[in-house]
């Protein structure tokens, strides 16, 4: 047990070198992150031969699925941005729902768009809309943003067909169509409180120092594109996306199938999107192939410092698993006598604490859980999953790629992101676990 205790000191440790490093020795989060990770390493006893090994394996883990999406993520926000076409979107929200009701249009995009895409993709597909928005009505960036992220993530937690929750239904051999039922339940309350709700009252109490910068709102077309073309090339990538979660389940031939399934995969389908950002929303509008190149080359070059930090949390996370924490973790949660559905729930979510990857700790929860349960009646299989999934939400910190995202896409301080997105994140992680509970008790 003292070897645990050791174990998630040096953890705590760690995590305030992050910190501190970034507020206080004002270091590039890439670095803190790094030197969190070798500290964490040297301090659990790794391999002087393996931590380096580790360390890589965990940046290529993590920039190997995302590096792409957020190359042509960040290209296609500044086609949007550019041509105007955000600002027509905007301009719809604002006539359709009035700025007093925005919040709720917001929660709605992210719950809808969230459901076939991850959350990295969700985020980059609807920012360009945020901030025109935020441009337009001037209002505080956080009433419009946070109630997106809330639908955004709560799906990307709970609902099928994101991989965490598939992971989870096939450890515990659930029911697949009971989990999208009763998740979508659980999830849009979740979201309303944690996105609208919360959104109002925090913004009155977090005014952000700074102005999103990644993505710019210059236009440099010489006319406006239609709302319906800014309409369809915003939707062009969930509607490939969709196809490709739809197409195992449609009456198609193979060959098909396997086409929808390529050109729904996030990479294919915004590179597709983009290349109909370069035509519909550059060439027909007025620019020059030498501005869309331009345009291009300047939107990529401040990625650059993104794409780093999320190497060095997926680097990071790698230390946190290999030096045995997320092991001491299960172990330590083995020996409560609880409830399977709190039980789920607390390993999650410590496991979420532990690594930073939501999808990690559904996983490595349920894998935990499921030999526990094995001789059990009576528990709900379909409930357990969401409730794992709660868990796995909750107080997102220095080394969840989503927390760096929303930091330097909304352009916020490290302490404005602990009070709204690692708040956000632990709100809808109980509020969803709650409703699995309050379920649980009817069915």
């Amino acid at each position: 047990m003292s070897m645990d205790l050791y174990l998630l000191a040096i953890t705590f440790l760690a995590i305030v070198i992050v910190i501190l490093g970034v507020s206080w020795w004002k270091w590039h989060a890439f670095i803190s992150l790094t030197v969190a990770s070798l500290f964490l390493a040297i301090l659990s006893g790794m391999s002087m031969d393996k931590i380096v090994s580790a360390y890589e394996t965990g940046v290529g883990g993590v920039l190997g699925h995302l590096v792409g999406i957020l190359a042509l993520g960040t290209i296609l926000g500044q086609m949007m941005s550019e041509s105007g076409a955000g600002m027509q979107v905007a301009h719809f929200f604002v006539r359709l729902f009035g700025v007093k009701k925005l919040p709720w249009a917001m929660l709605l995009s992210g719950f809808i768009i969230g459901i076939p895409v991850f959350f990295e993709v969700g985020i980059l597909i609807i920012l360009p809309l945020v901030i025109s928005i935020h441009k337009t009505t001037k209002q505080n960036i956080l009433l419009i943003a946070l109630p997106v992220i809330a639908g955004l993530s709560i799906v990307h937690g709970l609902v099928p067909p994101h991989p965490g929750a598939i992971a989870a239904i096939s450890i515990y051999k659930a029911n697949l169509g009971k989990v999208l039922l009763y998740s979508l339940i659980i999830a849009l309350p979740a979201a309303i409180i944690a996105g609208p709700l919360f959104a109002k009252w925090i913004h009155k109490r977090v005014i952000p120092e700074g102005e999103p910068e990644l993505i710019r709102i210059n236009m440099t077309a010489k006319t406006m594109p239609g709302t319906g073309i800014s309409f369809f090339i915003i939707l062009l990538p969930v509607i490939l996306m969709v196809l490709s979660a739809a197409a195992p389940y449609m009456p198609l031939p193979k060959g098909l199938m396997k086409f929808f399934t390529f050109i729904g995969s996030p990479i294919v389908a915004l590179l597709i999107a983009c290349f109909a950002a370069f035509y519909f929303l550059g060439i027909r509008q007025g620019m020059s192939k030498k501005d869309i190149k331009k345009l291009t080359d300047k939107c990529l070059l401040p990625v650059g410092s993104i794409v780093l930090i999320i190497g060095a949390g997926g680097g990071f996370k790698q230390i946190l698993i290999d030096s045995g924490v997320g092991d001491t973790i299960a172990k330590m949660s083995e020996h409560l006598s609880l409830s399977p559905l709190i039980l789920a729930f607390l390993i999650a979510g410590l496991i979420r604490i532990a690594t930073g990857s939501a999808t990690v700790a559904l996983t490595t929860a349920a894998g935990i859980v499921s030999p526990i349960i094995e001789h059990m009646s009576g528990v709900n299989l379909e409930l357990l999953v969401i409730a794992t999934g709660a868990g796995s939400l909750m107080f997102s910190h220095v080394n969840d790629a989503g927390f760096w995202m929303v930091k330097e896409y909304l352009g916020l301080t490290m302490k404005e992101t602990f009070k709204t997105w690692t708040v956000l994140e632990t709100i809808l992680s109980f509020t969803a676990f709650a409703g699995a509970l309050l379920l649980n008790m009817f069915l």
